[in-house]
Order: C-alpha cells, then sequence, then structure tokens
C-alpha cells in the first residue's frame, strides 16, 4: 500500500507521524508532501518528502491521509480525512467540501454527525478509529514526568499552568488576559507555560514573549508539538480551541474564557478576570471532574494507544473491498480552488 502523508500546516505533523510509525512497521511505502512554506519546521529530514505536486503524482499512491481542509482531486488514491482538532463548535468542523472519500472519526459525537451528513451527500463514507495524535495518551502518558519535575525544581514551582488559546482573531483571549497573568505570576507556586497556535498573529506572539522575559516564571514554549505539554500540565486555560478536548481527555481541569462550545463541561467565563481565583478553585475543588466523563466517552473513548494503526488497517480493508480511486469528481468552482491552492496538473 503506497501512502501520501499530507502536510499543509505544521500541525499535520504530529498527527500524522503515528500513522508513519505504523507504515514503517508494517513495511509500507510512504511519501510525506509537505507545503514548500512550512518545510522548514518539518521534524522528519530523514523521511523522504516533496514539495513538488509532481513527485506525489508521480508516486501513485493508494492513499492518501489528510489533516487539513483541502487534497487535490487529481491525486490518485483514497482520500482520507483524518482531522486536525476536536472542536466540533468551530466554523467548518463539519463543512463538506468534497474532496474526499473517507472520513476516519474520533469518537461517537462525530461519528454520528458525518453519517447525518454521509447520507444526505452519498459521495463519502464514514468509520470511526479514534485519533492518531492522542496514541501518545495511551502508550506514553508519562514519557515527561521526569521532565516536567525537573522544570518545577528549577522555577521553585509547584503546579503547571499551560495557557493555549486559540488562534481566530474573533474567539482569541490572548489580549484580554495578559494583566490576568502578570497577576497569576505573582504566586511563585504556579509556573506558566504559554504555547500559542503556529498561526498567532505576531504582535500577541511578540507580547506574550515580552511578558515572558519579563516575568521569572511564565514561559513562552517554542516547540511545536503541544502534546509534551498537555501532558506535563496540571490545569490549562484556553477559549475556543480544539486543544481544550485534547486537554479534557487527559482528565484534568481546564479555564476558557468565552467558549462558543455548544457543549460546554467545564469552567468557562464570560468575563476577562479572576484567573487567579479561577486558578486556585479548580485545582482545589476540581468541581468539573464528573462532567468531564461525558467529553470522553462521546470525543474520544479509546484510550489504548492504537488509534494509528485502526488507521492503517481499516484503510487497507476498505482499499482491498472498494478498489483505489483514480480521482474524484468535482464542481468547477471546488477544482479552481484547488488549482489556485496546488496548481494545475
Amino acid at each position: 500500500m503506497k501512502t501520501v502523508l499530507f502536510c499543509q500546516n505544521p500541525y499535520a505533523f504530529g498527527i500524522l507521524e503515528p500513522i508513519m510509525k505504523v507504515l514503517k512497521e508494517k513495511g509500507y511505502s510512504y511519501l510525506w508532501f509537505v507545503n514548500e512554506p512550512i518545510t522548514k519546521n518539518f521534524p522528519f529530514k530523514n523521511e523522504t518528502f516533496t514539495s513538488e505536486m509532481q513527485d506525489v503524482i508521480a508516486f501513485n499512491s493508494d492513499v492518501i491521509f489528510v489533516p487539513g481542509n483541502e487534497v487535490p482531486y487529481y491525486l490518485r488514491g483514497l482520500k482520507v480525512q483524518v482531522f486536525h482538532g476536536l472542536a466540533g463548535e468551530k466554523k467548518g468542523h463539519f463543512r463538506i467540501r468534497h474532496y474526499f472519500d473517507l472520513y476516519l472519526t474520533q469518537g461517537p459525537y462525530f461519528t454520528r454527525k458525518f453519517n447525518e451528513l454521509k447520507q444526505k451527500f452519498k459521495n463519502f463514507d464514514v468509520i470511526e478509529t479514534g485519533w492518531p495524535k492522542l496514541d501518545v495518551y495511551g502508550k506514553e502518558l508519562h514519557k515527561y514526568d521526569s521532565e516536567k519535575q525537573e522544570l518545577l525544581l528549577k522555577y521553585g514551582a509547584k503546579k503547571i499552568v499551560l495557557y493555549a488559546p486559540t488562534f481566530s482573531p474573533s474567539l482569541n483571549s490572548a489580549s484580554f488576559l495578559e494583566n490576568e497573568f502578570k497577576e497569576l505570576a505573582k504566586n511563585e507556586d504556579y509556573l506558566v507555560l504559554v504555547k500559542f497556535h503556529d498561526l498567532m498573529v505576531n504582535e500577541l506572539v511578540e507580547s506574550y514573549k515580552n511578558l515572558a522575559n519579563e516575568t521569572s516564571n511564565i514561559v513562552y514554549e517554542e516547540e511545536r508539538n503541544i502534546i509534551k505539554f498537555l501532558l506535563m500540565a496540571d490545569i490549562m486555560v484556553s477559549d475556543t480551541s480544539s486543544v481544550v478536548y485534547e486537554f479534557l481527555l487527559l482528565n484534568k481541569p481546564v479555564i476558557t474564557y468565552k467558549s462558543s462550545s455548544k457543549n460546554i463541561q467545564w469552567d468557562n467565563s464570560i468575563e476577562y478576570n479572576n484567573l487567579s481565583e479561577k486558578i486556585k478553585s479548580n485545582l482545589e475543588e476540581d468541581k468539573f471532574k464528573e462532567k468531564r466523563t461525558n467529553i470522553m466517552e462521546e470525543y474520544h473513548p479509546y484510550n489504548d494507544g492504537d488509534s494509528a494503526l485502526r488507521m492503517v488497517e481499516t484503510v487497507f480493508k476498505y482499499i482491498k473491498e472498494n478498489g483505489v480511486p483514480e480521482n474524484r469528481k468535482l464542481s468547477f468552482l471546488r477544482r479552481l480552488k484547488i488549482h489556485k491552492i496546488f496548481g494545475k496538473y
């Protein structure tokens, strides 16, 4: 089985890495497609990768795993959507763009929604597998325990607070919470790790870097894969970001500001204040612990660390039963969009 791991944005690397490992173990050939502007961030330089669409066409793939929203219709192979987050309330999460043959869903909540859309459009299939990015929860949950203890010892802190907001301007909390983090940092029991999305506006990035430079127990993290910080943190602060769900699945408390989620099972504030009090309350009382159970069951009930394996085996079986699509039919406007993004071939 010849596979393309398709990356338009840096977040795709951490999602597709577990799939790459399974492909390697099974002896399947694979090729990374890495969009030219993000090649400098590609972490697997010893792997075979390309930014040239002609190379992908020549590879003549059987399957293409895509965490993003688009994939060229003219590429050979089963086009598989594996998703780049768990925030179903975000605009576009359930939008059918007609580029994909198969949707591999993370949990029952997503499976139900996409099966409803399948009945409407009748041009794709839906199979629930779990999400590969979270395989680390099942296999390496304590991978960073020693690093966490070293950090706490270095900064003389007792708890790690992770701040990971969305980059979306209309939903982002960063510009409103800077003073709240200044106040929180006065309590030296807390070490604050700031982890911004790759697409965060530069003005906010620079503002928080300056804050970290001026504050001994605030650290601005440059490392791209957020999983490390999710595993180390004791509590997370965010807004309407899909990373909220990734953190909740670790059964740890979350505080959000003005979240637009339709299913809030955590501490959400409608005002940008009282961060210090909320941190203290959630760490000491954790009143939302029981409510998190619903999120865990609905969004991602798989804790065996084998979602990537399920994806690969599911696709192999699907192709065996249905064959490999040579291309995918699209409307003129959809084809035009693909030509603008990837070129016309």
